[in-house]
């Protein structure tokens, strides 16, 4: 017993010891990204870069995201909309947003490319065939723009980079469900992707991909990223193959929320869950544990063997727990109330459930179409039928 309670107390340290680590290892990146934002600022390279953006629709905040396009602090740059249905309500707001700035090199295709089971990826194979410069940046239409985004993704190229990227954190939530999403996307998955990101293992969030034109095209072109099912799963893939590595901006973007249901909450981080799962499983298997589950578990046997009231050493785990995601919380300007904690442990909770629910099976509702993993590589027939782009 005694080895036991050894044992379980020293896996505890470790899970307490890699939550402490990698909110430090976020918020000094944080750090870094504010000291390269202040000279972002003060010069950007000449190159050229052109911005595609795939649309689909009309959601919460998309007139400021979109507009945010605009207004970047940069010498040279193009936008491409991207948009599948020529019935898109979506198709006004965009040329009304170009109309308004007749001074930013913009212009909307439309149109559909079959080339995978991906409908954002077969929304925005035209803009890259018809992108004019040789950077390529790949924007969902759900997340802001600042103004020093392309210098800040272009401060993050070394030799060795393949792709810079960014994932999304949420903002502006207006009711709880809003709220638990921020959960899972700010402190809980932008953390650990800065983490990984922090020490070298860097994987593509699809929400912005900076690239170089020549190395996608040297891997096959643009066509090649529906090899996978997710196309940022793809590029992790391809870049690795380059022999080059994948960079993550060290704060960042922001995904205005609004309103969300609880139905749509679930349902985007089972899409993910078993798009991860599919893609990446000795990475994903982990993730049962990457939460405050399984170390309150371990906490609740090690004070029951120690004859230490339970209740008082789970408290104590969780306030521990939780006020290191709160700091991070506030260090990067995130979201944070009285409810935070309470919705982390409902995140938590949530994190077994998916996990098992990503292994149960292999389909997902994506923006109300019904796909499946097993549809990686290939050209799904409801896809096409149903052409749309997948941004959130």
């Amino acid at each position: 017993m005694q080895y036991f309670m050894v044992l379980v107390g020293v896996v505890l340290i470790v899970a307490v010891i890699l939550q402490l680590v990698s909110i430090l290892i976020a918020i000094r990146r944080l750090n870094h990204s504010a000291t390269s934002s202040r000279s972002a600022r003060q010069a950007g390279p000449s190159d050229g870069i052109s911005i595609i953006r795939p649309v689909c629709g009309i959601e919460n905040f998309l007139e400021a995201t979109l507009r945010s396009s605009f207004q970047l602090e940069y010498p040279r740059y193009e936008i491409i909309f991207c948009v599948a249905d020529a019935r898109d309500p979506v198709i006004p707001l965009l040329r009304r947003l170009m109309a308004a700035h007749p001074a930013i090199d913009a212009r909307l295709l439309i149109g559909n490319d079959p080339v995978s089971a991906n409908p954002k990826l077969n929304n925005l194979v035209k803009g890259w065939r018809d992108a004019r410069y040789d950077w390529i940046l790949m924007a969902d239409s759900n997340v802001m723009m600042p103004t020093d985004q392309l210098q800040l993704m272009l401060g993050e190229w070394r030799a060795n980079t393949g792709l810079v990227c960014s994932p999304p954190v949420g903002v502006a939530p207006s009711n709880p469900w809003a709220e638990l999403e921020c959960g899972f996307l700010n402190t809980y998955q932008a953390r650990w992707q800065s983490c990984a990101a922090g020490v070298g293992l860097g994987f593509a969030q699809g929400k912005a991909m900076l690239w170089r034109r020549e190395l996608l095209e040297r891997a096959g072109g643009v066509e090649v990223l529906g090899s996978e099912i997710a196309e940022d799963a793809a590029a992790t893939k391809i870049v690795r193959g380059l022999g080059l590595h994948v960079r993550m901006v060290g704060r960042p973007f922001a995904q205005p929320l609004g309103y969300r249901s609880l139905r749509e909450v679930w349902r985007r981080q089972l899409r993910w869950a078993r798009l991860r799962r599919t893609t990446f499983k000795l990475f994903f298997i982990p993730e049962l544990f990457s939460g405050l589950f399984a170390p309150l578990l371990l906490t609740i046997a090690l004070a029951w063997m120690a004859g230490f009231p339970v209740a008082v050493a789970s408290i104590v785990l969780a306030m521990a727990w939780y006020a290191a995601e709160a700091w991070l919380a506030y260090r990067a300007g995130w979201p944070l109330s009285l409810w935070s904690m309470p919705i982390w442990l409902l995140r938590d909770a949530l994190v077994p459930a998916l996990w098992i629910c990503a292994w149960a099976g292999d389909e997902f509702v994506w923006r109300g179409h019904a796909m499946s993993v097993a549809d990686s590589g290939e050209v799904a027939a409801l896809a096409l039928a149903s052409p749309s782009n997948v941004g959130d």
